[in-house]
């Protein structure tokens, strides 16, 4: 569902946000809930903190991949628990790039790329993570482009990673929109000029002081619907 009435029809140049925008967390979630006591609620607090230091990464000038905080940040939120991981754990690593996409995801992108749109996946995991992930859930063949933040050592949401997509793919600002489901996401591509799109993907909702999506979307066969061009 828009978020606005009667939308002017939309073509260009999707850029999406591929960890749990595209691709279901759930089994994830689960794995780091076990690690830390059977405790999902300490998975969230997990989730929360590896944003938290990719940012403080960006911020302080400093660079490590998304994986490598993701393993940090779980030992940490395991010292504050006081809980002793597994020493023959499967690495974060390998089950992020077996995550499933999301049922509507396949159906949805695919009426995208039918209806003429450019796909881009723009992520804050490594190139090769992300081109396991796409290939793992069958959606690789989909996106014309896979952009990584370790291609500028930054972070989303700072407004330069968004910058530097659109200048990669060629595109004026015009014909660029952001979709995700983290309302920082969104937020920060807003600022930066681009057109976006809001999953509401469980348990996400947009950020209240970021400016407001020109879309929000209940999945990406919604979307998909929602840019159809008439004709």
């Amino acid at each position: 569902m828009s978020n606005i009435s009667n939308p002017k029809p939309y073509s260009g140049t999707l850029f999406f946000d591929v960890n749990e925008t595209l691709l279901s967390t759930t089994e994830l979630n689960h794995a780091v809930a076990q690690r830390l006591g059977n405790r999902p609620e300490r998975a969230e607090a997990w989730f929360t903190s590896l944003l938290h230091h990719s940012l403080v990464e960006s911020v302080t000038g400093n660079w490590h991949s998304f994986g490598d905080i993701a393993e940090a940040v779980l030992k940490m939120t395991a010292a504050r628990y006081g809980v002793t991981l597994p020493a023959d754990a499967t690495p974060l690593a390998d089950i992020i790039a077996a995550m499933p996409a999301h049922p509507d995801v396949a159906a949805g992108l695919t009426a995208l790329k039918q209806q003429s749109f450019t796909l881009v996946a723009l992520t804050n995991s490594s190139t090769a993570l992300a081109e396991k992930q796409l290939s793992s859930a069958g959606l690789g063949p989909l996106f014309t482009r896979i952009l990584s933040v370790e291609e500028v050592l930054i972070y989303k949401p700072d407004l330069r990673v968004y910058q530097w997509a659109m200048e990669e793919m060629g595109k004026p600002v015009s014909e660029c929109m952001m979709v995700a489901a983290h309302g920082w996401d969104v937020g920060g591509a807003k600022r930066a000029g681009m057109k976006t799109a809001f999953v509401r993907r469980h348990g996400q909702v947009p950020y209240p002081l970021a400016p407001a999506p020109d879309l929000i979307v209940s999945d990406i066969q919604a979307l998909a619907a929602q840019l159809k061009l008439p004709g």
